[in-house]
Formats: C-alpha cells, structure tokens, sequence
C-alpha cells in the first residue's frame, strides 16, 4: 500500500493540466490550416500554413483576460508557414484568438 500511495504522488507534478486556447478561424477564402502550441505558463503560439496556390495575409489577436489584447500578423507565400508567438505578463487561464486571412 506504502509503494502504491508513494508511486501515485510522484506521478503528480507529470499530470499537469494545460490552459485552453480558444482559436476563431476567418479565412476568407484563402487555403489555410492553423494550429495553437502552448509554449509555457505565459507564452503561446499559432501555426499558420499556406496550402494555396497565392500568397495570404494572417492577422491574429490574442487575448487572455484583462491584459491588453496583442496582434500579430505574418504574410505567407504559397506553400510557406510560419508561427505567431506571443508572451503575456500573467499566467494564461484561457486564451482566445482571433485569426483573419486574406488571400493577397
């Protein structure tokens, strides 16, 4: 019982819980897949891929609680990708982003 009760507490710091990432996807047309990473406790990010045949223009807004909103924006050629990383102040609890693309 001793080994089962010691086993069970170290595996508690392995079950961490992540924050939620609400992602709003707008892209208008353009031939897009997006993905959100959770970097660390303050810091995330959005994958952002062009699998058109023209080039796009992403804008993302991020949001988490009552810091002020950040933007980031990329432009993609056809076929590229990129990351749009942000870093807040505080802790994240949940963060919502908005992303917009445009074909160019």
């Amino acid at each position: 019982m001793k080994k089962l009760c010691c086993a069970l507490i170290a595996c508690l710091p392995l079950a961490v819980q992540a924050y939620p990432i609400e992602l709003e996807k707008q892209f208008n047309g353009a031939e897009i897949s997006a993905s959100t990473q959770e970097i660390d406790h303050n810091m995330a990010a959005v994958r952002v891929q062009n699998y058109g045949q023209q080039a796009a223009s992403c804008k993302a807004v991020f949001r988490n609680g009552p810091e002020a909103p950040r933007t980031r924006s990329v432009n993609l050629a056809a076929g590229q990708s990129g990351n749009l990383t942000v870093k807040f102040a505080r802790s994240i609890i949940r963060l919502r982003v908005q992303l917009n693309c445009e074909p160019q």
